[in-house]
């Protein structure tokens, strides 16, 4: 099934966001990356990757709707494109504010990405319990080929290190945010795409626990020290095994967390 071109034609909003992430890694560039190893710092290269994460983590949010939504319409679902979810624009989410601002506010404040809100998908319209497996699928593994492309741009172009710093750090967080909603937990993607081949009851217990399970995870993840670190643990066992530099990813961490 073929998508018209209007559908899929980029928000202004998708394009602003995209347009903040650039501007942060063009001052990102521009930084002193060498004042990281000295008590100095400085304020173009912070507020460079401060924008180009922030900007880049958007991004990124739009990316994984988009990926849902798009495999949506390909098996069936003709709705997405008449609700506006093909053109990345996230006011046309199920609630904006849960979809973007909240995750982009946590992430600034505590370094933890959130995954962002919702497309509603009609699975009765959908044409087997494979495609909405791949619906369910393709919002994470949108994040890990991101993750993978960043990682590819560091290693293969040649760039500042305050930039290269600052999308490994991007990239990172897109690992963590694939690792994350593969888990099979109600109400995250890897429930999704195990959901349709679950038993009556066990999709029952998964519609009751979605409001919550997530929360309970995150506050697992915060909260139990070895918990964790087994999540930051795999995460960043998966960004490495992609070519991801952990020494870069540090640096960036650094600089976007610059008040610690």
């Amino acid at each position: 099934m073929r998508v018209r071109r209007s559908a899929i034609r980029p928000s202004p909003l998708f394009l602003g966001i995209l347009g903040v992430a650039v501007a942060g890694g063009v001052l990102a560039a521009f930084g002193d990356v060498n004042t990281v190893l000295t008590t100095e710092s400085d304020p173009l290269l912070i507020g460079g990757i401060v924008l180009l994460v922030l900007g880049g983590w958007g991004v990124s949010l739009c990316l994984h709707e988009f990926g849902h939504a798009i495999f949506a319409y390909r098996g069936g679902d003709r709705e997405v494109a008449l609700k506006g979810y093909l053109t990345l624009d996230p006011r046309r989410y199920t609630d904006p504010v849960l979809s973007l601002v909240l995750p982009l506010l946590l992430l600034a404040v505590g370094g933890i990405p959130l995954p962002g809100g919702a497309v509603w998908i009609n699975h009765h319209a959908l044409r087997s319990r494979r495609v909405e497996s791949m619906v369910s699928l393709a919002g994470p593994f949108s994040n890990l080929a991101l993750g993978a492309l960043l990682i590819a741009s560091v290693a293969f172009v040649p760039m500042a290190g305050g930039l290269a710093a600052g999308l490994s750090y991007l990239a990172l967080l897109q690992v963590l945010a694939f690792v994350l909603n593969i888990l099979p937990v109600p109400g995250l993607d890897g429930w999704g795409a195990i959901e349709p081949h679950l038993s009556h009851e066990a999709r029952r217990f998964g519609a009751k626990a979605r409001p919550w399970a997530p929360l309970i995870l995150f506050a697992l993840i915060i909260g139990i020290r070895p918990i964790g670190e087994l999540f930051f643990t795999v995460s960043e066992s998966v960004f490495t095994l992609i070519g991801g530099d952990e020494f870069l990813y540090q640096v960036g961490l650094s600089e976007f967390m610059f008040w610690r």
